[in-house]
């Protein structure tokens, strides 16, 4: 495998990190309602029910906003869209800090926060397009590190609010925004992989192809239990062991940062192992995460189970988008986008499934083993796709497919000799 200096050398590893900081701090904006949710909820008097609605508003805005953004970039360019999702995301921040003050304000502003969570296969695709295909699944998991902005949110966003009160926190993100949009203008360049000739027929087809479905239900388990679970982890803390909200947010610090970190593997390893191998092995550790999780008896077990679980789910997201830009390297953001979409609806269930469960049972267990449960079946999904996948266009275990010898070379001749 090359050094890390010859796989920076053969991409724009400035573009690579302005794509970084820009779905860090989106991640971190999107995130912000789960990150209060403890205080927002104390603050309307709400159910568990209207707190996992409130919750999961973010996620399935943000997921139904992620395919217009990646079909706007394949023609505008990704440079340019996230410059413009940046601008409007900064506006919406003002609304939040100057006109929320019900609960149905706080519905929309969660809408508004939906914006931020659209960004997902512009990075992707923005960061890893100057990368050739071998290195491409480390280049996404570079990119896709930016699911770290979770940990801002739950450690930054708790002390802000008990300290300035939590609509603050809404001004003060719009305003730091201002950061990753002046990287984005100055350092990044647009990839020179943007393909000017297909229709957009041709960009969304994969919406009607089974591979596609097939990675969209395995993103709802990766990414899904990602954003769902580090959304919802805030109230979970607070609510089951009685620990202070900003105890909360810290908690869910330690899993989230596991998940954001150990994606850099994920795609580093399914480079060498492979995707479909990596996959496999990440459902099967997060399934016995979550079964778990849902029965451990203190606050430390309960922890350390969440960052193994978290790893699992970061690696697994860091693992599937080494799969995508092989499936389809032409429109790779088209694909990212709708993968990413359909796996954040799927998280969205994650919190409405906790507040349920909570409200109904007076236990979170049942959610959990929901999830397990439905992970289970979409691994059985992956082993039944990957007999078909295998040799047609991914090699062995989810790695780069190898041309095929010339007829020169595989009769054991050069091209000297011949």
């Amino acid at each position: 495998m090359a050094s890390m200096s010859a796989i920076m050398k053969s991409g724009h590893p400035k573009t690579l990190f302005a794509a970084f900081l820009y779905f860090d701090f989106c991640f971190a904006v999107w995130v912000l309602n789960g990150a209060m949710a403890p205080f927002i909820t104390e603050y309307f008097k709400l159910t568990p029910s209207q707190t996992g609605f409130m919750i999961s508003v973010p996620i399935m805005a943000g997921a139904l906003m992620r395919l217009p953004l990646g079909i706007l970039a394949q023609y505008i360019g990704r440079k340019n869209a996230a410059i413009t999702e940046m601008v409007l995301i900064m506006i919406a921040m003002a609304y939040g800090y100057f006109v929320v003050t019900t609960y149905n304000e706080v519905i929309a502003m969660g809408v508004l926060l939906g914006i931020a969570g659209a960004s997902f296969g512009v990075a992707l695709s923005l960061g890893s397009g100057w990368f050739p295909p071998q290195f491409k699944g480390l280049a996404m998991g570079i990119a896709g590190a930016g699911n770290s902005g979770t940990v801002l949110a739950v450690l930054l966003a708790p002390p802000i609010a008990t300290a300035y009160g939590w609509k603050t926190v809404y001004g003060l993100a719009g305003l730091a925004m201002a950061l990753p949009l002046l990287v984005m203008i100055f350092m990044a360049k647009e990839p020179p992989d943007r393909d000017h000739a297909h229709t957009i027929k041709d960009q969304i087809k994969c919406l009607w192809e089974k591979d596609g479905w097939a990675f969209n239900l395995v993103y709802i388990i990766t990414f899904g239990g990602f954003i769902g679970l580090s959304s919802f982890l805030p109230t979970f803390f607070y609510e089951q062991f009685g620990v202070t909200k900003v105890e909360a947010g810290q908690l869910t610090m330690l899993a989230a940062l596991m998940g954001s970190g150990i994606r850099i593997v994920g795609g580093y390893a399914s480079d060498r192992l492979g995707g479909i191998l990596v996959l496999s092995v990440v459902l099967l550790v997060a399934i016995a995460g979550l079964l778990a999780t849902s029965t451990a008896p203190n606050i430390v077990i309960t922890t350390t189970l969440f960052m193994v679980c978290f790893a699992a789910l970061g690696a697994g997201n860091g693992a599937l988008f080494q799969l995508v830009p092989l499936r389809w390297p032409a429109t790779t953001a088209v694909a990212g986008s709708m993968i990413g979409e359909v796996g954040a609806l799927g998280g969205s269930i994650v919190p409405l499934a906790m507040g349920f469960s909570k409200q109904y049972t007076g236990s979170f267990s049942a959610g959990f083993a929901f999830f397990a449960g439905f992970a289970l079946v979409v691994l059985l999904v992956l082993r039944y796709f990957q007999r078909q996948w295998v040799g047609k266009w991914v090699g062995p275990n989810g790695r780069v497919l190898a041309p095929a010898p010339s007829p020169v070379h595989a009769m054991g001749h050069s091209p000297a000799s011949a």
